[in-house]
């Protein structure tokens, strides 16, 4: 999820004893890939517990994508990716919450428009609901609603404005 704007960072979480985390941890970097429906049934052999020598590329039968600002590679058949460098690591007794700094955003041409947003019908991003019994996997829909961001503050002005006007 980005943290407000500018949309340079996000937050991700993780789990203490997940490889992931130590990864990011001792390189300070990772990539965060996007994954349209398509790539549903990969999601769970690249998310369960394997031992650090299990390449989870291969078990999911995904392939790397290089990066060009981190080492860390990203997944083939994703509609964007975002290089990170790890910001700060907030630990909780359960989880960790990871915010990166994005460092790189790339994002298929075919799933991209003009004026910088995501054509959702065309990228069909994956998303999971949680349930009592488990994960649903779903994706989303536009409502066709827009609204400025300066809509958000009293004067209707933007006070971030200055940063995205080219």
């Amino acid at each position: 999820m980005p943290v407000l704007r500018p949309l340079d960072l996000v937050c991700i979480a993780s789990a203490h004893r997940r490889d992931t985390l130590k990864n990011i941890r001792a390189t300070r970097e990772f990539v965060l890939n996007f994954p349209g429906v398509e790539l549903a049934d990969k999601v769970i052999p690249t998310a369960r517990y394997s031992p650090p020598e299990v390449d989870e590329f291969e078990d999911a039968g995904l392939q790397a994508k290089p990066s060009v600002q981190v080492k860390a590679p990203g997944i083939m058949g994703c509609y964007a990716w975002m290089e990170c460098q790890l910001y700060q690591a907030y630990a909780e007794d359960q989880y960790v919450l990871i915010m990166g700094k994005v460092v790189r955003l790339e994002v298929e041409d075919e799933v991209y428009r003009h004026d910088g947003s995501l054509d959702v019908k065309k990228a069909r991003p994956l998303m999971m609901i949680g349930s009592n019994q488990g994960m649903k996997f779903c994706t989303v829909v536009e409502v066709d609603k827009f609204e400025l961001y300066g809509s958000m503050f009293p004067n209707g002005k933007d006070p971030l404005a200055h940063k995205y006007e080219g």
